[in-house]
């Protein structure tokens, strides 16, 4: 590329865009100089890199306005700050809990040890219900009829014939 002042090679090359309208400038070192361009062939290095190494502005990571956590911390430690992270970062920790928990929403394992019979039907219904619609919108009719099934003796459990000779 040549110099648009003289025929000397460029040594300098900006693209300039103001309203729309693009302008490159190509100026050889002598009329770089003139211009008050400075060229970065002639700076010592460290210039150049302090004026790369100027701090990006990046998005606020959002904090909890309690305790002042952030998403970032969480993730690492597993562990909230305080009660009110829960709502600030509900959004975040709901895509978080459902990657930890093959795609529920909700924390999937183990009933408590003491857990009334009744608790235990309300989980498994709700647990069913949930398997139910992800069936249907799957359309997996056949497997969907079965989860109904379940969820009809839940809502009603009779005995079988082995508990009913027990008694």
């Amino acid at each position: 590329m040549k110099c648009d002042q003289c025929n000397r090679p460029a040594v300098v090359h900006q693209v300039i865009i103001s309203n729309g309208t693009h302008r490159e400038i190509h100026l050889c070192e002598i009329h770089a100089t003139e211009a008050g361009v400075p060229n970065p062939g002639k700076q010592p290095i460290n210039k150049l890199m302090a004026k790369i190494k100027q701090p990006i502005a990046t998005s606020v990571m959002p904090k909890c306005p309690s305790c002042g956590t952030t998403l970032t911390h969480i993730r690492k430690s597993s562990l909230f700050g305080c009660p009110d992270c829960y709502d600030a970062f509900a959004q975040a920790t709901r895509l978080l809990v459902e990657s930890v928990q093959a795609g529920a929403h909700q924390h999937v394992g183990r009933n408590p040890k003491n857990i009334d019979a009744t608790t235990t039907i309300r989980y498994e219904s709700r647990r069913l219900v949930e398997e139910l619609d992800r069936a249907v919108r799957a359309e997996q009719y056949e497997r969907a009829a079965k989860i109904k099934a379940k969820l009809a003796e839940l809502a009603d459990p009779r005995p079988t014939e082995d508990e009913g000779d027990a008694s």
